[in-house]
């Protein structure tokens, strides 16, 4: 992040082993097939000065999510990474806690969350404020839970929302057909990996 404004922000949403792969606790069918378009997503961005917000789940082990979805992304356990190649070389994770944030010089930030939403990090608000950005790019899993929680929060900023739909997956294809028909009705774009963000 060359600087503290930018015109657009990249959100890679939950892009974990655990989702990803098939041996993953919560494995999206066919995940495994985005993230070469996620890790060129994540790696134009930096080659561009834009942004990147990487949410991640960051669970413990008896986190009240597990009663209604398997146990998945726990912290420090293999299932929480993000694949090597998503990766950017200047990162910073950034806790769900009040902290103080220095971007300076940072790429990429890995934003923990224990909800599906990415807006429940408490530093949430203070990285829309920090960016100032007018178009949001939106991709990862699943498309019908953790993406549509970010794509139509980020909405709410009244600023472009776009979903690349050739880097999502959901883990019921009606469901997701249905989030980004509702997601289109509701203002939001639909795009695809190939069109030029910077």
């Amino acid at each position: 992040m060359k600087a503290a404004v930018s015109k657009v922000v990249f959100f890679d949403i939950d892009t974990q082993i655990d989702f990803l792969f098939p041996a993953g606790a919560l494995y999206a069918p066919g995940a495994e097939k985005i993230l070469g378009t996620v890790a060129t997503l994540n790696h134009y961005a930096a080659k561009h000065g834009i942004p990147v917000i990487s949410t991640m789940d960051a669970h413990s082990e008896n986190d009240p999510e597990f009663r209604d979805w398997p146990p998945h992304c726990v912290v420090d356990t293999v299932g929480q990474q993000k694949p090597a190649s998503t990766l950017l070389e200047k990162r910073l994770i950034v806790p769900n806690s009040p902290c103080a944030l220095n971007l300076t010089l940072i790429d990429q930030i890995l934003l923990e969350k224990q909800t599906f939403s990415a807006l429940s990090n408490l530093n949430f608000a203070y990285l829309l404020d920090r960016f100032a950005a007018e178009r949001y790019v939106v991709y990862g899993v699943v498309t019908e839970v953790c993406v549509k929680f970010a794509a139509f929060g980020l909405l709410e900023t009244g600023k472009r929302v776009e979903i690349v739909t050739d880097a999502i997956c959901a883990l019921n294809d009606e469901n997701g057909a249905t989030t980004l028909a509702d997601f289109k009705a509701a203002g939001g774009y639909l795009t695809h990996a190939g069109i030029t963000y910077a």
